[in-house]
């Protein structure tokens, strides 16, 4: 079928049925739901129609058969829609270094060497200490570019010197940058180079940040397809990110006055996310 469709940035491309198949696929949609909805999808395609159009129809079928898979499929939207603060981007990173058994704090002042820095998120576990910056985009098409490491690094020289002298030298200090878009090739090099820890949103391979969000089942509370945007933005404000911490502060949705069969409804959505 030789359909072309616009991406985002305005490039025309070939409709390829299998990339679609693929997002499928990762969502956890078996061979039969990847095969029955991408065939749904081609049926109602036209020349020109845009990416995100396809993106809904796929959702929407997606949605039908689980809302588990549904949010797994909007996975990356959902990053986004953590913004535009970035703050909740932060407690989301750290939510995730929690996992990995890091102690965690966000928002951290600390006094380097020579000036005052505010740190994103300090990890700290047994001889090991990290200095992390979050890179949030609420744009699809923005990359970090070397600048953003580069800057960084300094930075990170200047509080390790600090930490070097309060807490001695057999601890591995290391100084990273999570984003939930991409870094530009530079960025990356730069990063190996100087040994930065370096996430975005699909690197390293198989082990970049949709990746981590799959590993740990620690879903934003932004995937759930039962809250409106309106009721996951109080939530954000409220310092909930997660499925599973929604899950321990029921008394929020009352607090919202959601009525009791739409709570019911919600709860089901975020426990039926909290189990992989």
């Amino acid at each position: 079928m030789n359909i072309s469709v616009v991406k985002r940035d305005g490039e025309r491309v070939l409709f390829n049925p299998e990339k679609l198949k693929q997002a499928l696929q990762s969502a956890g949609a078996g061979p039969d739901e990847q095969k029955i909805i991408t065939e749904r999808v081609t049926q109602k395609l036209y020349d020109g129609i845009p990416t995100g159009k396809i993106y809904k129809m796929a959702f929407d079928l997606l949605k039908r058969e689980s809302f588990k898979m549904a949010a797994r499929y909007k996975l990356k939207k959902a990053i986004m829609e953590l913004g535009p603060t970035g703050f909740p981007f932060e407690k989301f990173v750290g939510k995730i270094l929690e996992s990995m058994e890091y102690t965690v704090e966000t928002g951290v002042i600390i006094q380097g060497k020579c000036v005052q820095h505010e740190v994103d998120v300090v990890a700290r576990k047994p001889g090991e200490m990290l200095m992390i910056e979050c890179k949030f985009h609420s744009d699809y098409q923005k990359n970090s570019s070397v600048q953003v490491p580069l800057y960084i690094q300094s930075r990170f020289l200047d509080v390790k010197a600090s930490w070097e002298k309060q807490y001695g030298h057999d601890i591995r200090y290391r100084g990273g940058v999570v984003t939930n878009t991409r870094f530009s090739d530079d960025a990356v090099k730069y990063g190996i180079c100087a040994g930065l820890l370096v996430i975005s949103w699909d690197y390293p391979v198989g082990n970049g940040l949709k990746h981590l969000i799959d590993k740990t089942g620690l879903h934003p509370l932004t995937s759930m397809i039962s809250l409106t945007k309106a009721q996951k933005h109080w939530l954000l404000e409220k310092g909930i990110v997660l499925c599973s911490e929604l899950a321990k502060n029921q008394g929020l949705l009352q607090e919202m006055e959601i009525p009791e069969r739409q709570r019911i409804k919600i709860l089901r959505e975020a426990e039926s996310l909290i189990q992989e």
